[in-house]
């Protein structure tokens, strides 16, 4: 991947003219599932307009990958609405599922994230011990010995990819752990999530053809550890959670597929983008970074202003089970509404100066990137220890890690994601 190199005044210029067009733009034309905008980091003046002019806004037109008209929700507290109403706006993969891309039916995997109680409670009550607070310490030594190894071998006074080296090896270590995966085959993991969650056209059957081969593979490994784990006494592992629990070790097929699927996004993309992010964002705000370099104990109200400043996935879905009203929108049974994350986090209604990156906020996790109500993610407090720890190290032995150019992006409005990003550590 190449890397541009921008100046700040280069880098505000391109958001000045971002900012034009998504002004000029009708109302009506504003389409949010458009990967382009968020893999150049231009969305948000098109969040911002949003906010202020049409706050539920209805696209009547099909986005560039949404399967049908949607409606978006931008501020803070009408996202929060949808969120914690699960009576209301339903997440059940028969309904539409949790994202607005459009996906041919036969990848449409039911997972416990996409279903109404009972269902989702029984689900997510199967896995939920591996992130009980006596496992999550039993975890925390793991992670540090793992994130020493890591830092301790990265190369000084050159430049390397810090997503490859960092970000997807520690997020892959730590899910292999969750899954009983085996290690050497880790690097499979944030693989496959790729393959999940790049989406392309609806109409392009070939590149769908291709990703079934590869999610194929996936689920034929899986399958093969389930049935080891079936068979086995009950482990402290994701995998033999699913086949010991009774809500789900009769689970379908289809129900496993989505599961896991659910589980190796869940579990990699938000650790990862918010490692990556987080580091772009010290560099980007210089202040911040000597900040924190002069009172490492920042570090614990930094962790959730990064996951607030990156949101790493910009948004959910809904289905409206009955015709009901949002902010003086009156919303249709069956009409698709999506909560875009992204855009709440930088609401200043909700948030004091949300286009700054403060590292010491006074209410950090004031944010939504974990979500509201049942489906709140279920392991928000895994990802801020990771976060922590890696911080914690990093300021031990860097006093700077230097960004060389410019991170390339995801192509996704689900997943707010950095695909590359060069960096250099001083000698």
């Amino acid at each position: 991947m190449t890397h541009a190199v921008l100046t700040r005044a280069a880098r505000e210029a391109l958001q000045a003219r971002a900012r034009e067009a998504a002004y000029a733009m009708p109302l009506e034309d504003i389409d949010l599932s458009d990967g382009a905008l968020h893999a150049q980091d231009t969305v948000w003046p098109y969040y911002e307009r949003l906010r202020r002019e049409a706050p539920v806004h209805f696209r009547r037109e099909a986005g560039a990958v949404a399967g049908r008209a949607f409606w978006s929700v931008t501020r803070y507290q009408d996202i929060m609405s949808v969120d914690i109403n699960h009576k209301v706006f339903s997440s059940e993969a028969e309904h539409g599922g949790i994202v607005v891309m459009n996906v041919p039916a036969r990848v449409r995997n039911r997972s416990f994230i996409a279903m109404d109680p009972p269902d989702h409670d029984a689900q997510r009550r199967a896995v939920s011990p591996v992130v009980a607070p006596d496992n999550l310490k039993r975890l925390s030594g793991l992670i540090r010995e793992r994130v020493c190894r890591i830092l301790d071998d990265l190369p000084r006074n050159e430049t390397f990819d810090w997503v490859e080296r960092v970000s997807k090896e520690l997020t892959a270590q730590m899910l292999a752990t969750l899954f009983g995966f085996p290690f050497d085959d880790r690097h499979l993991l944030p693989y496959w999530t790729e393959v999940i969650t790049a989406v392309p056209p609806i109409d392009d059957e070939p590149a769908w053809q291709a990703r079934d081969v590869e999610l194929a593979r996936m689920f034929d490994y899986f399958t093969g550890l389930w049935n080891e784990r079936v068979n086995a006494e009950p482990s402290n592992d994701l995998i033999s959670m699913l086949a010991h629990s009774p809500a789900t070790r009769e689970m379908t097929p289809s129900n496993f597929r989505g599961n896991v699927v659910l589980l190796t996004v869940g579990g990699n993309d938000t650790t990862r983008n918010s490692i990556s992010g987080g580091l772009w964002f010290l560099n980007q705000n210089p202040d911040q970074y000597e900040k924190l370099v002069a009172n490492p104990a920042l570090v614990t109200s930094m962790v959730p202003e990064i996951i607030r400043y990156q949101t790493p996935l910009s948004h959910m879905a809904r289905t409206a089970l009955v015709d009901t009203e949002l902010a003086g929108q009156t919303i249709r049974a069956g009409e698709r509404v999506v909560m875009w994350y992204a855009s709440g986090n930088r609401d200043d209604a909700a948030i004091e100066e949300p286009d700054r990156f403060i590292i010491d906020r006074a209410r950090p996790r004031n944010h939504l990137s974990f979500g509201f109500g049942i489906h709140r993610c279920v392991g928000n407090r895994l990802a801020e220890m990771q976060l922590t720890i890696l911080w914690e190290e990093i300021l031990q032995r860097f006093p700077r890690i230097e960004v060389v150019g410019e991170p390339v992006r995801v192509n996704s409005c689900f997943v707010h994601g950095i695909a590359s990003m060069p960096v250099r550590i001083p000698a």
